[in-house]
């Protein structure tokens, strides 16, 4: 059975009782399409010395080993998921991926990891290494900046055995079982 209404605005509660059924089972799925966009990663060096997907294992791999909690380490292996359709902003796509689902402090690391990890090389760019220091007052800094010397940057080693994303899958699902934040909080939430 489908709604019957060509325009949102004609709609009705019939029609929605139809639709809700279906977008709460399109909502559970989100773990999957997450892996299986993650999986896309796999064999884009970028010219690295790992590929994307490798990095990003190595990454939530490092947090894990060094106690972070659950939802930090699935921030750790979604900081870059954005490199495949946001090029330009690979941060913003994964923060807007995570927000429904960490707390602000996680989100806002995410958000801006690009510019943190810039410290690191824009110089070699031509860029302003330091374009980092416009959020020094913010609560995050110390947070963020941790995030990569810790985790992100040193996340690149091709000597290091390849991991597995399954090792995370149990996380993911857990993390994005049910969304902190969003306004179909109370659909969602069944």
């Amino acid at each position: 059975m489908k709604a019957s209404f060509t325009k949102m605005s004609n709609s009705t509660a019939e029609d929605w009782q139809i639709i809700v059924p279906e977008q709460i089972a399109f909502f559970k799925k989100l773990p999957d399409r997450i892996l299986t966009h993650l999986e896309l990663l796999t064999g884009d060096y970028g010219g690295f010395a790992v590929d994307r997907l490798q990095h990003s294992l190595q990454t939530a791999h490092l947090a894990a080993e060094a106690g972070e909690d659950e939802e930090y380490i699935v921030c750790a292996l979604l900081h870059d998921i954005g490199d495949t359709l946001g090029s330009a902003n690979h941060a913003d796509v994964a923060a807007a991926i995570l927000q429904p689902f960490v707390s602000a402090e996680n989100h806002w690391m995410i958000k801006h990891h690009a510019i943190f990890q810039g410290y690191n090389f824009f110089h070699f760019l031509g860029a302003d290494r330091n374009m980092r220091d416009q959020y020094r007052d913010n609560d995050n800094f110390k947070r963020t900046a941790r995030f990569i010397a810790k985790y992100d940057d040193p996340a690149f080693d091709p000597k290091m055995p390849a991991l597995d994303l399954a090792l995370f899958e149990p996380m993911v699902r857990r993390v994005f079982a049910q969304p902190k934040q969003s306004m179909y909080k109370a659909i969602l939430n069944d």
